[in-house]
């Protein structure tokens, strides 16, 4: 039972994104002929937030709490738990963003009801991918967040730039989901089980060789999904390619659904010390990916002429910063869960600051300003709010005070030296320092250079409505963390305390 309810009610949230899909193909088929670009919108954006409401519920009422414990359905293959709802709440919040700025994105497309209908499809995947806790619900989940993306990256049918990044999306994706899916089926040959509890207390005795071989497999589909090296190399051309508002869902909502695989995958199915026993280290492994991955995604993004891929890049330095959640794990380390708890608030700072960036980047292909830093010049001067609103992104993803972004690198890199890995936090100190480089040549562009012909900026004087609400919230989401950041890591440090 959840607060006298059953206790499927644990699964509101992701019936909600499901109800909310479901609603927004109905409303298509009984108005084929009307664009209902508003109404999709709305029903979208009520949907997400009815979902964000309801993990903020389940864990505020205590229902679900690491107290309480976990809510178990389905045979064990559902775990709800904090951790769950945590990241169903990064989930929510950047769809219901994506949506409103969608609303002025498609306002001329033929039938925006399709965008729609699969954004929040793709949604209800990440939040069964968040309660899963069995590897074949785990596959599912990810297919379920998939399949949808590689159809909104080629989402512009005409435009051939998206199309091929959607087809290059596909075929990497392909071969990543069967990686997978084989590491998954070795893990099962060695254990006997796919629920992630009964394969941690399996006799694994003469067949950690095919176990080793499944994880390193399994850690290489995750590395694909959170776009780390070496897998990351589809990123820069799906999020370039793709139409602006589905590069901010796929970089911050799609990543997270990544980051909550390894999360609870690695730490549940092969604990620390079962891993070190057994000659799997794969916290190494992930050491090795989170050090690669900042540095070549900074280094890459400081040589980048154009601002949406220059983003791109930078994703993948962050994917690299939240991978010290698992790779600063130590048998009896006395900040595992503080470790990982800073990875996820981090995680849910870098959904507000990042979503806001690519969605000012949608502001400005709505305009048709340009793609390069040099094409934003002058830019505050048509639209001061929203250049302001991206400076605070630009700032906070660099990592200065007294934003966000500084806070929950801070707790991260403070958490990994509590746990031996100085190096390591050094390593994403001296990366953060890189990446003011290029974050700073954006607010250049748009407060200091000047533009390059008076007429430049003409196009500005249409204001998309709901582009510019969205870009604001997150903007003002991002700075109202700072007084709420205590409570959120304290929750993100409680909910993956549960899992040690």
């Amino acid at each position: 039972m959840v607060n006298g309810l059953p206790a499927v009610t644990a699964l509101l949230p992701a019936l909600l994104f499901a109800a909310t899909g479901l609603t927004l193909l109905l409303v298509d088929t009984i108005r084929p002929d009307a664009r209902s670009n508003t109404s999709m919108a709305v029903v979208g954006a009520i949907g997400s937030l009815a979902a964000l409401a309801a993990s903020v519920w389940l864990t505020a009422s205590g229902a679900v709490n690491p107290d309480s414990g976990a809510v178990l359905l389905f045979a064990d293959a559902i775990k709800v738990d904090t951790m769950a709802l945590f990241f169903t709440a990064i989930f929510a919040s950047v769809t219901a963003l994506v949506l409103v700025a969608a609303h002025d994105y498609f306002h001329d497309h033929d039938n925006p009801a399709a965008f729609y209908s699969l954004v929040t499809f793709a949604a209800t995947g990440m939040a069964i991918l968040a309660v899963a806790n069995s590897l074949a619900v785990v596959f599912v989940a990810l297919e379920m967040v998939s399949l949808p993306s590689y159809v909104l990256v080629a989402y512009l049918k005409q435009n051939r730039g998206s199309v091929e990044a959607g087809l290059k999306y596909f075929l990497v994706g392909a071969l990543s989901s069967a990686i997978f899916l084989f590491g998954i089926s070795l893990v099962y040959a060695a254990t006997g089980s796919l629920i992630l509890s009964d394969i941690a207390s399996a006799s694994i005795e003469g067949l950690t060789g095919v176990l080793g071989v499944g994880i390193v497999m399994m850690i290489g589909g995750v590395a694909f999904k959170t776009a780390s090296v070496p897998f990351h190399f589809w990123a820069p051309e799906a999020y370039e390619g793709a139409p602006a508002p589905v590069s901010a869902f796929l970089s911050s909502a799609s990543k997270a659904a990544g980051f909550v695989v390894a999360f609870r995958v690695f730490t549940e199915a092969f604990p620390i010390e079962m891993a070190v026993a057994a000659n799997i280290d794969w916290m190494l492994a992930f050491a090795i990916l989170a050090a690669v991955t900042m540095t070549l995604g900074n280094f890459a993004a400081a040589v980048q002429e154009e601002v949406k891929r220059m983003l791109a890049y930078s994703s993948i330095g962050h994917a690299g910063y939240a991978l010290i959640g698992v790779a600063a794990l130590t048998v009896d380390g006395p900040a595992n869960g503080t470790v990982m708890g800073a990875a996820m608030a981090h995680l849910l700072v870098y959904g507000f600051m990042n979503t806001g960036a690519f969605l000012f980047v949608a502001m400005a292909e709505r305009w048709g300003v340009g793609r390069t830093f040099a094409d934003y010049a002058g830019l505050w001067r048509r639209a001061p709010v929203a250049s302001v609103a991206m400076a605070v992104f630009m700032f906070s993803l660099a990592g200065l005070p007294p934003f966000a972004g500084f806070f929950s690198k801070y707790f991260l890199f403070q958490a990994a030296i509590d746990n031996g890995f100085l190096w390591l936090a050094g390593l994403g100190a001296i990366n953060s320092v890189v990446s003011l480089y290029y974050y700073s040549r954006v607010v250049k562009a748009l407060f200091l250079d000047d533009p390059a012909s008076p007429s430049a900026l003409d196009a500005i004087d249409v204001r998309p409505t709901a582009l510019y609400a969205a870009v604001v919230f997150a903007a003002v989401a991002t700075v109202l963390l700072l007084p709420g950041f205590g409570p959120v890591i304290e929750t993100a440090e409680a909910a993956a305390s549960a899992l040690f």
